[in-house]
């Protein structure tokens, strides 16, 4: 254990329970912010949530655009 894990535990056991649970909650929130580069046991990785993929592209070809989509509608030449 080095010596920085030492004097963080120290400083734990001093916190009030409250705090303790704050600091649990950082530590969370870094493990989480940085995932990619904390190698993950079996159990962490059953309760590790994956961001949705990207959907840019999804619905190409399921909407065709008419040639005349800029022309004038026939409902609104008297108006031009």
């Amino acid at each position: 254990m080095t010596a920085a894990t030492k004097n963080i535990i120290h400083k734990l056991e001093t916190l009030p329970e409250s705090m303790v649970n704050e600091v649990e909650d950082f530590i969370d929130f870094l493990k989480a912010k940085h995932s990619k580069s904390f190698p993950k046991s079996k159990s962490e990785e059953s309760n590790i949530v994956e961001e949705p993929k990207s959907l840019y592209g999804a619905a190409k070809g399921l909407f065709i655009i008419p040639k005349d989509f800029n022309e004038p509608l026939n409902d609104l030449k008297e108006y031009m």
